[in-house]
């Protein structure tokens, strides 16, 4: 290192075209009518107050809309984007025909009512993405990337199908409403091995510890089928608990299950998004964490909040990957100045986190009694806290902005959240247990515990003083070594 700067807009790439083919159009335009067609939808269902029915085959009710909304807008973004982005791709119309596939199948998957049609749509759901991973058939990496993920993926859907099919002979009904319906009189052995399957399905799906291999290394995906994947796929865990809710919401030996799980994925995926020097597997590592969290939602018994979270996460992580080149080609190889106010820093930045925390309290209720809920508001409390240090650090505002600004600046996305919150519960009201908040335990207030903890020893840097500690998140972000490009002729062919 010289120490002088390089400009990379010393060569300029040649402007690409959209793809003259017609199935890029085709399928643009056939994504977005799907997403006016569930807007519509949503506006006919709150305004009729009611679900429809195929009798035993399809259910739309207020989570079948909200999924069908969510992922046909992230949909639409990502065939409009690919139309330049894979401009030139010998393969382009089957990366069209495979991501309208997809975009097909999660909304089946959301509308499903009989068992087979829920199972088929989920393994189509996994097939699509895993075939979207391995795009580029000639790159042997990726290639592997897209074996990995189908192995996980058709287990995923194995354990899903023998859940589902252990239900149905339990219940002797083969729709999902009415397996539901009984779940209250499961046999004590049935019902547990109907939620460990469901939790492990959910965990794979949404590549939560011990199952985030798959994740860390698909990043041989084309950037469109990245964003697609983490603003939507991975999600489907949240989705699946959501709609099984019954079945394990009264066990409270499983809810807490749930806590500690998705705890540690949020916990250990922060973790690891810190170890990581390459940006997409940084945003692999913050989707591990987001994941964790929603599983800690499900586990705390607001199941809305879970939807209200993989909503933003969507907007948010689409958003991410899809100006990840950008991102790239925009960061010169200098430390930034990073600078904090001191005493008057923590005092405003904790009174916004404070502030935050009872805006939301206010506006959901959540947290104002002695149940679950106070665990929820803490994880608000500590995420407006993180936000309001990571504004102050930035070197580039004005102390008067930071001191005066800075409580407007992380106290209005809180209030954004909470009345989505309150949304997404009232189209999920005809949803059973949506909101089913748990007792406060021992284990939310371990939880509760570790968080803080877990958020002072990275505010106050503890975790660089362990080298051990740094190798071993190292090795632990490491993605499978067959889908890694290891020597410059790799880049080259690929």
């Amino acid at each position: 290192m010289t120490g002088q700067s390089h400009p990379n807009d010393s060569v300029q790439l040649p402007e690409t075209t959209p793809s003259a083919s017609v199935v890029p159009r085709a399928t643009t335009v056939g994504v977005w009518a799907l997403f006016l067609l569930s807007l519509a939808t949503i506006a006919v269902s709150v305004r009729g107050g009611s679900e429809w029915h195929l009798a035993g085959y399809v259910v739309v009710d207020g989570l079948t809309t909200v999924v069908w909304a969510v992922v046909t807008f992230f949909s639409g973004i990502v065939h409009s984007y690919s139309r330049r982005y894979m401009a030139g791709d010998a393969r382009i119309d089957q990366f069209f025909g495979r991501t309208f596939a997809f975009t097909l199948a999660v909304m089946t998957m959301a509308a499903a009512d009989h068992v087979v049609l829920f199972g088929v749509a989920w393994l189509g759901m996994g097939l699509a993405m895993a075939s979207l991973i391995g795009h580029v058939r000639g790159w042997d990496q990726a290639r592997a990337a897209g074996s990995l993920a189908r192995r996980y993926f058709v287990a995923s859907s194995g354990l899903l199908g023998g859940t589902l099919a252990l239900l149905a002979w339990t219940t002797g009904s083969s729709s999902l409403s009415g397996i539901l319906a009984q779940s209250g009189s499961l046999p004590s052995g049935v019902a547990w091995l109907a939620i460990g399957g469901l939790f492990l399905t959910a965990m794979i799906q949404s590549a939560l510890f011990p199952f985030h291999d798959w994740l860390l290394s698909s990043m041989t995906a084309p950037t469109p089928s990245s964003a697609l994947m983490h603003a939507g796929f991975v999600n489907a865990g949240g989705i699946l608990l959501t709609r099984f809710a019954p079945v394990f919401a009264d066990v409270s030996i499983a809810m807490s299950v749930l806590v500690v799980v998705g705890a540690i994925s949020a916990l250990l995926g922060q973790a690891l998004l810190l170890v990581r020097p390459d940006i997409k597997r940084k945003l692999g590592a913050s989707t591990i964490a987001q994941m964790g969290f929603m599983l800690l939602q499900c586990g705390l018994g607001f199941f809305s909040a879970a939807i209200t979270h993989l909503i933003l996460h969507g907007f948010y992580k689409a958003y991410l990957f899809l100006s990840s080149g950008g991102t790239v080609e925009q960061t010169a190889p200098t430390e930034t100045a990073r600078t904090d106010l001191g005493l008057a820093g923590l005092a405003v930045s904790t009174g916004a986190a404070i502030g935050g925390g009872a805006l939301f309290v206010a506006i959901t209720g959540k947290g104002a009694k002695l149940d679950s809920g106070v665990l929820l508001a803490l994880v608000v409390v500590l995420t407006t806290l993180h936000a309001a240090r990571e504004v102050l650090k930035q070197s580039q505002l004005l102390p008067r902005f930071k001191l005066v600004g800075l409580p407007v600046v992380v106290v209005i996305p809180i209030a954004v959240y909470g009345f989505l919150f309150e949304t997404i519960s009232a189209l999920l009201a005809d949803v059973p247990m949506t909101t089913a908040p748990t007792e406060l335990t021992v284990v939310h207030l371990a939880v509760g515990v570790l968080f803080v903890v877990s958020y002072l020893t990275a505010e106050l840097g503890w975790h660089r003083s362990s080298k051990r500690l740094y190798v071993a998140l190292l090795n632990l972000s490491q993605p499978s070594p067959e889908t890694v490009l290891t020597t410059k002729e790799d880049y080259d062919d690929a």
